[in-house]
């Protein structure tokens, strides 16, 4: 029996979640320090799921198959393809950041009138929800893969609704009214996209007799699974509403900004860079590898909704006045960005919506969390509330221009080829789709400019005066996250070699090739007698 390495890679931070909850509750900083080993060992793991996938070998690698509930076709199934891989990489990277940017956010607060606020519980739920996205992310069991889909809102609902944001710590009664809103409202728009899903997965059994993501699409392929086109399209449509609600995509994203809004900024970066790429890896993975043809049916609807997200969250971003929700709604047009890729149902564009899943995580993360570290010290989210910060605290200032640029896809940063593979996708297939969303591009560069203009630039406000620099722990979070943008920005290379071949197997999932390019030939005047080319 080969290393279950999948497990593993799940179970060590599952594991460190349990025993950094069984800290005595007076020894906080060896809370701090065991959540990031366990962070660190599983970034290691991943490194080596990374290192042992063959890009050019099976489709699914690593695999793990063992009876669980036989009765009704359940397995324990796992295994990884690229766009797996790229993802469960990203998620063990970010973890050891979120940790070390919320170093002090779940410690008491001696001015405030709250009970005191487990410091172990924190840290652990991080670790427990990155081992649920992880198996999300492995899991080619449907029926395996929607627990934890599920599973995964019970600790972000107390990540959100427990630990707010510092900003309000000067009135914790409203704060607190309001982060219970944010989390109720997160967990009651996820809980009803799983259990239209769970319909779905049900349908889906009757259907097809089992579970199994590889024999369903095998026989789909083969021509022996008998599925109505109805029957599809509906099953579709409950995986989709799903997936959209996590992603999130218009009409369904109103839960975003608050839950943003009102979590720590690591907390923030943990839903919109990590958690939320699952709705989006899900519908490349599931609606269409399960259900080609009525994705094919439905890509004309799904279009008109991204280009929705795309040019609504910027506008709203470009109106915000609060920080944290500008980020987020500025996250809304990514996810855009990343469906349209997707359903363009072209290489580029698939092959550039996985790249912007990795690129947006990394990007959000390091604004986000440099947005985080100001707000914490001046107490406010509001850009008003700033001025000239530029001038007291020049690197927290340069590594807030460098999040924001990587935000707006500036060329030489690592979303810029992501975008950009996403609009030639589009406009290969959809050339007025294309030229729509472009607008969201300009949008970007708007909110990104007036937002650091608002808060670093001009005369320097009193209350920022005395504002301290970015600390070495604070440098040690941003640091590799810029590296990494500026690195696969001019360098892509490793990223594409792994998501390519695993594009290419969705595209024959739906049988579609990419588009001839229409390339006018001029003709050749005849010369003596011949004809003309």
């Amino acid at each position: 029996m080969s290393f279950p390495l999948l497990t593993v890679t799940a179970a060590v931070p599952a594991a460190g979640a349990i025993l950094t909850a069984a800290v005595p509750a007076a020894r906080r900083t060896a809370a701090k320090w065991l959540a990031l080993l366990f962070s660190l060992a599983t970034l290691a793991l991943a490194v080596l799921v990374a290192i042992r996938f063959e890009p050019g070998g099976d489709r699914y690698q690593l695999t793990e198959s063992r009876a669980w509930i036989a009765d009704f076709g359940v397995r324990y199934e796992l295994g990884v393809d690229g766009i797996g891989v790229a993802l469960i990489a990203l998620t063990a990277l970010l973890i050891p950041f979120v940790i070390g940017a919320g170093w002090h956010d779940a410690d008491p607060l001696e001015t405030s009138s709250t009970r005191w606020r487990p410091t172990q519980g924190f840290f652990a739920l991080i670790l427990l929800v990155e081992a649920m996205v992880i198996i999300s992310f492995e899991a080619t069991d449907v029926f395996l893969f929607y627990i934890f889909f599920e599973a995964m809102l019970i600790p972000m609902y107390f990540l959100i609704g427990g630990f707010g944001d510092r900003a309000h710590a000067g009135s914790d009664e409203n704060a607190a009214a309001q982060r219970s809103y944010a989390a109720v409202k997160f967990l009651l728009y996820n809980l009803a996209g799983g259990l239209i899903m769970l319909a779905a997965v049900i349908g889906l059994y009757v259907v097809a007799g089992n579970f199994s993501l590889q024999e369903i699409t095998a026989a789909r392929a083969a021509g022996t699974l008998d599925m109505a086109t109805n029957t599809e399209r509906l099953l579709f449509l409950g995986f989709f509403f799903a997936f959209a609600v996590k992603a999130p995509l218009w009409p369904l994203h109103t839960w975003l900004p608050n839950a943003m809004g009102e979590s720590t900024a690591p907390v923030a970066v943990l839903i919109t860079a990590v958690v939320d790429k699952v709705g989006t890896f899900a519908m490349l993975r599931f609606c269409l590898g399960l259900f080609p043809d009525a994705s094919k049916w439905a890509t004309p609807v799904v279009l008109v909704l991204a280009l929705i997200s795309i040019v609504y969250g910027a506008l709203l971003a470009v109106g915000q006045r609060d920080i944290k929700r500008l980020v987020a709604y500025a996250s809304i047009s990514h996810f855009g960005f990343i469906i349209l890729g997707i359903f363009a149902m072209t290489s580029q564009g698939q092959s550039g919506a996985t790249l912007y899943m990795v690129n947006h995580g990394i990007s959000t993360a390091a604004l986000m969390l440099v947005a985080g570290f100001l707000i914490s010290r001046r107490g406010s989210r509001l850009m008003a509330d700033y001025g000239g910060v530029q001038k007291v605290a020049p690197v927290l200032a340069g590594t807030f221009l460098i999040g924001g640029l990587a935000t707006l896809s500036l060329p030489g940063l690592a979303p810029f080829v992501s975008e950009f593979l996403v609009l030639v996708g589009t406009f290969a297939r959809y050339p007025v789709v294309g030229a729509i969303a472009t607008v969201g591009i300009v949008l970007a560069a708007l909110y990104t400019l007036v937002l650091y203009q608002r808060t670093m630039t001009g005369p320097v406000k009193e209350e920022v005066r005395e504002m301290p620099d970015l600390r070495l722990r604070e440098v040690l979070v941003v640091a590799p996250l810029i590296v990494l943008l500026i690195g696969l920005g001019v360098y892509p290379k490793p990223l594409t070699d792994i998501v390519n071949p695993a594009v290419q197997h969705t595209m024959s999932d739906v049988k579609q090739s990419d588009p001839k390019p229409e390339v006018a030939v001029e003709a050749v005047p005849a010369k003596n007698g011949e004809a003309a080319k």
